[in-house]
């Protein structure tokens, strides 16, 4: 087997798709022992033998294992590779507004915190905090809302800084679009009571699960 032979045989092997390993090298091992065609100049049987033999056998069995081994790498990059995790954006939450102020009835040992939320399409989940700090002599009178009282699980919380109201939209209710008001009652040391540091937070979810989050605070609004 010639040089130019065995370069073509080599080339189809590069091409191969998927190579197989042991199908190549057993090809080069028989172009190398087959006899030369008949009519061409053959060469002396010493230029094959012993050291040079075994010299071009480990050349060419190097060659095949680049052309294989580049294959098999190429085939692992563009065919085998693991996809990658498909990529979900989150849905839109409900578009909704909040304000929180001091009801103008509040006066100088009563108050009354009124949350404006104002939802623009349904929505299917809903918690509503109020965080009102612990000034001097706060205790909780009560609290209301303009949705049913059915629809929600109420609850005060009193904690170290704050008193904590807390409506949470019961499971298979929803809240229509429009304008609904929550308030928290409480009294407190006589005087005009200091309101900066009360919050409050709103969490909506959509029908589709998507969710807006409103935060903010309190502006006095009247009373004495």
């Amino acid at each position: 087997m010639d040089e130019a032979q065995l370069r073509r045989e080599l080339r189809e092997a590069a091409h191969a798709h998927r190579p197989d390993h042991a199908r190549i090298l057993a090809r080069v091992e028989r172009g190398l022992a087959a006899p030369a065609p008949a009519g061409r100049r053959t060469r002396a049987p010493g230029r094959w033998s012993g050291r040079r033999r075994w010299t071009a056998v480990v050349a060419v069995t190097a060659a095949v294992a680049g052309v294989v081994g580049l294959g098999g790498l190429a085939v692992t990059t563009l065919d085998d590779r693991p996809a990658g995790p498909a990529t979900t954006l989150p849905a839109p939450g409900p578009t909704a507004r909040a304000a929180g102020t001091i009801d103008p009835g509040s006066n100088r040992w009563w108050a009354q915190s009124d949350l404006a939320v104002t939802t623009d399409s349904p929505v299917a989940g809903l918690t509503v905090e109020l965080r009102i700090a612990r000034t001097p002599g706060v205790v909780s009178t009560g609290h209301w809302r303009t949705r049913p009282a059915g629809d929600f699980t109420v609850t005060v919380t009193e904690e170290p800084g704050a008193l904590v109201y807390r409506w949470t939209l019961k499971a298979g209710r929803t809240v229509p679009p429009g304008p609904h008001t929550f308030a928290a009652q409480y009294n407190h040391a006589e005087g005009v009571r200091e309101a900066s540091a009360d919050t409050y937070t709103v969490l909506l979810t959509g029908p589709d699960g998507g969710r807006t989050t409103l935060r903010g605070g309190f502006a006095p609004g009247g009373g004495a």
